[in-house]
């Protein structure tokens, strides 16, 4: 029987265990894609406990909706997750479920973040809650544990955030002049609320976005214009990544004429039809995939999921608390016919593509090599396990169908898509699985054991993939 959460964790092979230890361990990180908040990191916060660091301040509803979602799955009051109930008797609820989450990811992650920046190896469970509540609060009273602090000890070299389109960035502005922050903090652009027309507040955005970007939107053209200017300016800051969530990757073209009637009848009041939202999204899509291409920019596009289905809960919590599942509309041919349209104008930038549908991985897998050219290597990614899929086996069924249709070895890797500080342990995670895959490959004598190469494609996955593919200002490893 082998040890829980060991130095060879995950590393079933000799094979494994010799790419893991002589080749990933110890890399730095890139976390190209998190939910984290800039200012925290700026403001150098120092979190009072382990509860707050995992589950969130209580009743802020911003926090761990992967925990969330178990909590409730055990039955616990949502006064203990998202409520104000004291952080010590959320922190034991959380424990006293933990010990449940027995083939979950949440396991795996909970323990590696308690090992690595607690030193703490046991097992946590409802038995030993308050003790590690404790070791909490005493280490997180020491400077070196602050978000700085837990940032430069997990070795993070740059961090993209996500942003709005009227975002200020200042907190990116601070940190950037900032020379006793060494990891870079850069922004990326989500302008999901400057296309969602059918928002019943997008009229209020808009003039949000004018305000920010200068420019009074009230015309299509004028909201490309804004956009135009909010693009320039995120550039200015460092931003070389974009990041759009979508239902699907729809393609229904319409006329320049068309779009801007339908963005007439919006600022009058009238919602849009179905068909007319598509058309608008389409439109918006393919206008800011050729300022990305532009720019040399990376655009991501994060579809295959069906949110706020609890519309009871949404009313009271919100986005983006744990209400969210796998949609399955997601028609390939669609996002071909859009992939497309931006080739034929020779305006298809580096792409990134995720399906929260892991069947949707071959799909994807036969898709990136439509438009693959010498522009870069593996222009167009199937984007890491994302989200729901982000466990061994996800992760593990991504790569695989990723070696299988493409090419592995120009993967740009893993992201945390968290919201908290401790979640750079999931690199490592990823780390192992890739190792454990490659190894097992060796192993089974379906790859030779030419440990140069294997270890630089270890290498390039873990990091220099990401410094590349991104064009982000940092040296290969």
């Amino acid at each position: 029987m082998k040890p829980f959460l060991d130095e060879d964790f995950l590393l079933n092979t000799d094979a494994a265990k010799k790419l893991y230890h002589e080749y990933a361990a110890g890399l730095p990180i890139i976390d190209y894609h998190c939910h984290i908040n800039p200012q925290e990191i700026c403001e150098d916060k120092q979190y009072p406990n382990l509860a707050q660091l995992w589950l969130g301040v209580g009743g802020s509803h911003f926090g761990d909706h992967y925990k969330w979602r178990f909590m409730r799955s055990c039955g616990v009051d949502e006064s203990y997750i998202t409520g104000t109930q004291p952080d010590r008797e959320r922190f034991r609820k959380w424990a006293g479920c933990l010990s449940k989450a027995i083939g979950n990811p949440l396991y795996h992650w909970s323990h590696m973040e308690l090992k690595t920046y607690f030193g703490y190896d046991q097992p946590l469970t409802a038995k030993n809650a308050d003790e590690v509540y404790d070791l909490s609060e005493e280490k997180l009273r020491d400077p070196s544990m602050s978000v700085r602090g837990i940032i430069r000890q997990s070795n993070v070299r740059l961090i993209c955030t996500t942003d709005d389109p009227a975002d200020s960035l200042v907190w990116h502005q601070k940190l950037a002049a900032d020379p006793t922050f060494e990891t870079k903090v850069l922004p990326a652009l989500r302008p999901d609320k400057a296309k969602a027309i059918e928002a019943p507040d997008y009229p209020d955005y808009l003039r949000k976005l004018g305000e920010a970007s200068c420019v009074e939107i009230r015309t299509f053209a004028d909201l490309k214009a804004a956009m135009i200017r909010r693009i320039d300016f995120f550039g200015s800051v460092g931003c070389r990544v974009s990041d759009h969530a979508l239902e699907y990757v729809m393609y229904a073209p319409a006329s320049e004429d068309e779009i801007e009637a339908i963005f007439a009848r919006r600022l009058a009041g009238q919602l849009p039809t179905e068909e007319e939202r598509q058309q608008f999204y389409t439109a918006f899509l393919l206008f800011v995939g050729h300022e990305y291409a532009r720019r040399g920019w990376v655009m991501q596009l994060h579809f295959g999921c069906k949110r706020n289905n609890n519309t009871h809960r949404f009313a009271e919590l919100g986005p983006d608390t744990g209400y969210d599942c796998i949609g399955t509309a997601a028609p390939a041919a669609q996002m071909v016919d859009f992939l497309n349209a931006l080739n034929e104008a020779d305006a298809l930038p580096k792409t990134i593509l995720y399906s929260l549908n892991p069947n949707d991985n071959a799909a994807i897998g036969s898709i990136l090599g439509c438009f693959q050219d010498s522009s870069a290597v593996s222009k167009l990614q199937q984007g890491s396990a994302w989200w729901f899929n982000d466990h061994f086996q996800g992760m593990t069924d991504q790569m695989t169908s990723l070696a299988n249709l493409g090419m592995l070895a120009g993967f740009v890797g893993m992201l945390t898509d968290s919201r908290s500080f401790l979640s750079y342990t999931r690199h490592d995670y990823f780390r192992r699985i890739l190792c454990r895959l490659l190894g097992g490959w060796v192993e089974e004598g379906l790859y030779p054991a030419d440990w140069d190469t294997l270890g630089e494609i270890v290498r390039d996955i873990s990091y220099n993939n990401a410094v590349r593919y991104f064009g982000f200002p940092l040296e290969t490893v």
